[in-house]
């Protein structure tokens, strides 16, 4: 594991740190689901338990996106790939890091568009009255975060290609 600095070393820095935040936000979910069910025990239920835990887990789950993305941690089906070389697993790599960067690109316009309609339409959950259109603000960033990520596995697929036995992971 090589120590990276200067823009991509902190880019890497806030992918890990948004991971981390998302981290957080899981933990608050957990923590008012808890405090929920032992207020539920006594009969008074946490209001918009459930809106919370919803809006919660989607923002999570999205700022874990860009660190899986920038570890190579998503999922892969290893079986077809354990006999290759180095340099056919970063050809393959380079091809994942494309298609992932275009998944993020799309998604980014996609959700924005998404987004503009929540507050365009006022959508809003039941209980709370919370817009729903602000869980989508971390989402983009997550997104962006998802795309810039893409760029950094696909920097790091190509020096793989590129020379086979120097290659660092991060």
């Amino acid at each position: 594991m090589s120590k990276r600095t200067g823009l991509e070393g902190l880019v890497r820095a806030v992918i890990v740190g948004w991971a981390l935040c998302g981290g957080v936000v899981l933990l608050a979910v957990v923590a008012m689901q808890t405090a929920s069910v032992v207020m539920g025990a006594f009969g008074a239920p946490l209001p918009g338990d459930f809106e919370l835990t919803e809006l919660g887990i989607a923002v999570a789950v999205f700022a874990f996106l860009p660190y899986c993305q920038m570890t190579d941690a998503n999922v892969t089906a290893d079986i077809f790939t354990s006999g290759l070389g180095s340099r056919a697993l970063g050809i393959l790599g380079l091809i994942a890091s494309l298609l992932a960067l275009v998944f993020a690109v799309v998604m980014v316009w996609r959700t924005w568009a998404g987004m503009e309609n929540q507050f365009d339409y006022g959508y809003q959950t039941a209980i709370l009255s919370i817009k729903i259109g602000y869980a989508f603000i971390p989402i983009i960033v997550s997104l962006v975060l998802l795309a810039i990520a893409s760029v950094l596995s696909l920097i790091d697929n190509v020096r793989q290609t590129a020379s086979p036995s120097k290659h660092v992971t991060t």
